[in-house]
This record gives C-alpha cells, structure tokens and sequence, in this order.
C-alpha cells in the first residue's frame, strides 16, 4: 500500500532535493562550457597569430592553412569561393617575388561562441611597412570546429 505524505513537507522535500540536483548539474555544465570556450578562444587567437606570422614569413599556404576548402572570401565583386582563388588573389595582390610586400598583424581582436563547434571572429588588419601606404581593415571570420580543429568557414574583410 503506497504511504501518505502526513504533510506538505513529506511532498515538497523529495521534489526539492531533485531539483537542486538539477541545478547543480547545470551550473556544472555552464562551468565546463565557460572553461571549455576561454581554451577555444585562446586556440582561435593562436591561429590568428600564426596566420599572421606565416604571411610575414612569406608562406602564403601557411597563412592560409586555416582556411576550410569550402571557405567562402566577400569581396567586392562577390564570394570568392575556395582556397585557391583566394591564394591566387592574395599572391598578385600583396606579395612581389614570393614576399610580402608588407607586414600583417591583427589588432581589436573579439571571439563570440555561437554554439559548441561554431566562433565568430571580428578583429582588424593592418598592413604596414614596406613601399606601400599602410592599409587597414575590418573583417569578420566564422570559424568552424573540424576534426583537425578550427577552420575558416566564411572570410568577409574589408
């Protein structure tokens, strides 16, 4: 024979403990996940760097090796799609005999979790030195986690 509560008390208490469970098992998540997002972000600021350092290298794959093959680049006139029309693009427009004409770097750099496996990435360029006037930009990079790890899905700069 099922036993009857002799009080509120007896039905709220049994409730109470599961739901602070509950709790507890999100706030646990929410930690992880901010954890797991500062390791993201640190790892996406990593790949911004070492893009920069390869084009200033004069290693345009290496500047481009975190793109996706299925990136996307807005310019002007439209998408540019893949990374090969984009490497062609980068090599007449900012390198002379296999150099870069300037120095890149990234500065205003601001990473936003869009969900688990998917970053937005705002930041400006600049390029400087060099016989050219110094140019600077705008650009917007969404970033897709791969089995490889982060990748450039979409490149809109401007």
């Amino acid at each position: 024979m099922a036993k009857v509560p002799k009080s509120i008390d007896d039905c709220i208490r049994p409730t109470s403990r599961l739901a602070a469970v509950g709790f507890a098992c999100l706030l646990l998540a929410a930690c992880q996940s901010a954890a797991s997002w500062k390791t993201d972000e640190a790892a996406l600021r990593r790949l911004l760097q070492e893009s920069a350092d390869a084009f200033n290298e004069g290693d345009l794959k290496g500047h481009l090796a975190s793109y996706a093959d299925s990136v996307t680049f807005m310019t002007k006139k439209g998408p540019r799609p893949g990374v090969e029309p984009i490497e062609k693009a980068f090599r007449e427009r900012y390198f002379r005999d296999g150099k870069p004409k300037q120095q890149l770097r990234f500065e205003q750099l601001a990473a936003r979790q869009l969900s688990a496996n998917v970053a937005l990435v705002t930041g400006r360029f600049i390029l400087s030195g060099g016989t050219e006037p110094d140019q600077t930009g705008w650009f917007t990079t969404i970033w897709t986690r791969a089995p490889r790890g982060w990748k450039v899905v979409h490149d809109h700069s401007s």
